[in-house]
């Protein structure tokens, strides 16, 4: 597989041969931990299918990973000492990451979960963490790999800062620096709040947490406004079938619909990529195993949950466009309703040129936008459907001037996005 770098302008990524790279992750947190080779096979095959191009696994898991065994037996280190690897744990690994690899995907690879460096008796030191980074990167070196470090911990002290930097330098000097590093923050938090000026650091992750209510869409604002300009990625919305706010299901549960608008709030944004979750993957769970915080099928049978199967749209309209030139334009773009509250909010993008533009409505409103923003002086409107991939065209219309589209009546879904294209161009559908 090709390696991974940012674009000439630092908003994206994309392949060494300049091919653009849409980061659409799965969460598996506890996928080398608690899944065989047949069932990891059955989770990469099912995500490749389906469209992603990443999936999120760590190799020191949250669910005590030091001290319960793999599928096969093995813990990863002897004596829960870095310094020490199980051989037989970590050819487990390989053969998962080699198997995503053959399918197209790159594993998002965690060397460990944050707790291992956050507690008050640490795995990790300033000196181990380097010399681990540099094992990893020497062993994993010419395999498709992302690096995310932290693993939903906060950084608090300056022990904890250098015995990240220490990892994330061990893994440039283990690898060459042929691969991405980035960080996974706790709940609600970017990576922009912890590691915005670490040198080693090459795209921001997002972690916007697991509620219905949040406007996520301020993570986007906050980092694409940061200077050094860097990529960024929503690494943890809401998951689907997760309850909402923690809540044991008394608020009610996170849907397909909950997803899909975190992932068009992300691509109007301006991210970089978006990460998919299910609250029962994530955390391999099928019985006789602990549930954490209530999941509600085991986690095969969540494999077909309908919100998975709806991320290849977000990625096919990001595809469709010119992918490098998209820039966030909801405020000066979105006339009315300009910010309802909550998840009902639009958002806009446009392209550079002025060329075209795309409008998430959540909650099927009609929505007023200045055309004055777009170069063409007529404009070609397409309703497209996030739900089913579909595009129903809508007409031309005069540009240069603020104009409302009605998104169609949907009885499955009320969520759209508003296509806007300068006709002289071709855009193709979606």
């Amino acid at each position: 597989m090709e390696h991974l770098k940012c674009s000439p302008n630092k908003r994206y990524l994309m392949t060494e041969s300049g091919k653009p790279f849409f980061y659409l992750g799965e969460t598996a947190w506890e996928l080398f931990h608690r899944c065989d080779r047949d069932e990891a096979d059955l989770l990469l095959s099912d995500r490749a299918e389906k469209g992603f191009t990443v999936v999120q696994a760590v190799a020191l898991a949250e669910i005590d990973g030091l001290n319960t065994p793999n599928s096969y037996g093995h813990c990863p280190l002897q004596d829960n000492d870095p310094l020490r690897p199980v051989e037989e744990y970590w050819g487990h690994v390989d053969w998962i990451v080699q198997r995503a690899n053959e399918l197209g995907l790159y594993i998002g690879f965690l060397p460990t979960w944050g707790d291992k460096w956050y507690n008050d008796n640490p795995v990790f030191t300033e000196q181990n963490a380097r010399r681990y980074g540099q094992w990893l990167g020497k062993r994993y070196r010419d395999a498709g790999i992302i690096w995310i470090l932290g693993g939903d911990r906060p950084i608090q002290n300056d022990r904890q800062v250098k015995t990240v930097r220490a990892m994330a330098e061990g893994l440039k000097e283990g690898d060459g620096g042929s691969h991405l590093l980035t960080f996974h923050p706790p709940g609600c938090q970017s990576s922009s709040k912890f590691v915005h000026c670490e040198q080693w650091l090459d795209f921001h992750m997002q972690q916007t947490g697991h509620s219905r209510e949040r406007e996520s869409w301020t993570f986007h604002e906050h980092d694409w406004e940061l200077l050094p300009t860097r990529p960024f990625v929503n690494g943890e919305p809401p998951y689907e079938a997760h309850p909402n706010n923690f809540a044991g299901g008394e608020q009610g549960w996170l849907d397909q619909a909950d997803v899909r608008r975190e992932l068009y709030w992300a691509i109007c944004g301006g991210a970089a990529g978006f990460t998919y979750g299910c609250h029962a993957i994530w955390q391999m769970w099928q019985p006789p195993r602990q549930p954490i915080n209530g999941p509600r099928a085991p986690w095969k049978d969540s494999l077909s949950l309908p919100g998975s199967s709806q991320m290849r749209y977000g990625k096919r309209l990001v595809l469709s466009r010119p992918f490098f030139d998209r820039q966030p334009a909801s405020w000066q773009f979105i006339k009315k309703p300009w910010r309802p509250p909550g998840p009902l909010c639009p958002r806009a993008c446009v392209g550079a040129d002025g060329s075209w533009a795309m409008v998430y409505v959540p909650d099927c409103q009609k929505v007023t936008v200045d055309l004055a923003q777009l170069a063409p002086a007529r404009v070609k409107a397409t309703y497209y459907n996030p739900r089913s991939g579909e595009s129903i065209g809508g007409g031309e219309v005069e540009g240069k001037k603020e104009q409302a589209f009605q998104p169609p009546f949907d009885p499955n879904g009320r969520d759209w996005v508003v296509l806007l294209d300068d006709p002289s161009k071709n855009y193709p559908a979606p």
